[in-house]
């Protein structure tokens, strides 16, 4: 098993021992050059989708991806976790319907628009 698929792995146990609701896994290797793998959660509170965030960045530089980071720190309701072959959404549910993030990116894509 390669290095980011074993993190993909941790990243999702951690989630769900974290209590983390409707864990999403996408793979993205043929459909964008930005990462690998999409890990779309969901969180109960803005306090539970911060204490998620700050365990995924954790397992992050625990893993060896140390220039990792956290985008979106003044939101409430979202959090993306930049771990470059892998990236984490956490939303609350009512922005993870409304952004539709699931849909968008597990659908195919031709190759003409999957330069980003």
């Amino acid at each position: 098993m390669d290095k980011i698929t074993n993190l993909k792995k941790i990243i999702i146990s951690t989630l769900d021992s974290n209590k983390a609701l409707d864990i999403v896994s996408i793979d993205l290797k043929n459909k964008s050059s930005m990462a690998d793998y999409m890990i779309i959660a969901s969180g109960t509170s803005s306090r539970h989708i911060q204490a998620l965030s700050e365990q995924v960045l954790e397992k992050f530089k625990v893993n060896g991806i140390t220039n990792c980071k956290i985008e979106g720190k003044d939101s409430n309701d979202w959090k993306l976790i930049d771990g470059i072959d892998l990236v984490v959404h956490i939303f609350n549910p009512e922005k993870r319907k409304f952004y539709e993030l699931e849909k968008m990116w597990s659908e195919l894509i031709p190759k003409e628009k999957v330069i980003i």
